[in-house]
């Protein structure tokens, strides 16, 4: 695989609260020179970066209900919306991971649902926190978020509790099928483990060293 296809497959990210301005434009700059898939922010930073990326076929990404999952479902459709509205071409949701684990399969859907409903024809990837979850919970997961209607499945926030691996990854594929999105983040450092993710069956990395894992460095993978 060369740079520019691994490169469009990854999602540069910037979700650190203390992230500046000045941060996000380089991350924009980054993405745009190295033609990432997307700039992943939070959701304060989407018009800025929608309008830094004009142009650039660079999406801007942003994250609905982060990092816990645990906001209500109207209160995630409405960050959905008003992220659309700013500029907003992916939503990056984290599952109510608390109804998850109580067996609330239905809020479960419904949760989702609102979000991918109020995203309309913007794509969904549903953050499962798999570092949270047995092997028969991300399978069940995985099927919850593919009968929802989202376009993608995704490991992890990266903000704690273990970040993507290779059998998590390998199992959301098997479990979706091959036409949804898989979506691997956290931990993601170099080219090497970015590749692991791939041919585990990640169509979709998550890392904020992303220059890194393109250029064959290292980096540190702090969102």
């Amino acid at each position: 695989m060369n740079q520019k296809e691994l490169a469009s497959k990854i999602d540069h990210t910037l979700l650190k609260p203390e992230a500046t301005s000045d941060q996000i434009d380089s991350l924009c700059e980054e993405a745009a020179k190295y033609k990432f898939a997307s700039v992943c922010i939070n959701p304060w930073w989407v018009a800025r970066a929608a309008e830094k990326l004009k142009g650039s076929g660079v999406i801007v990404c942003t994250v609905v209900g982060f990092p816990l999952g645990a906001s209500t479902p109207e209160t995630k459709a409405f960050e959905t919306k008003d992220a659309i509205r700013n500029g907003a071409g992916e939503i990056d949701m984290v599952m109510n991971i608390g109804a998850f684990k109580s067996g609330d399969l239905d809020t479960v859907r419904r949760d989702i649902q609102a979000v991918v409903e109020a995203a309309a024809d913007v794509p969904v990837k549903v953050i499962l926190e798999t570092g949270l979850l047995s092997s028969d919970e991300i399978r069940v997961a995985s099927e919850r978020a593919k009968a929802a209607g989202a376009q993608f499945v995704k490991t992890s926030t990266g903000f704690g509790y273990g970040g993507a691996t290779e059998e998590a990854v390998r199992l959301m594929r098997e479990t979706v099928g091959p036409d949804m999105g898989v979506k691997a983040s956290g931990g993601i450092r170099d080219r090497a483990t970015g590749e692991k993710m791939i041919n585990a069956g990640a169509n979709r990395l998550g890392a904020s060293a992303s220059v890194a894992i393109v250029t064959g460095g290292e980096g540190t993978d702090a969102y």
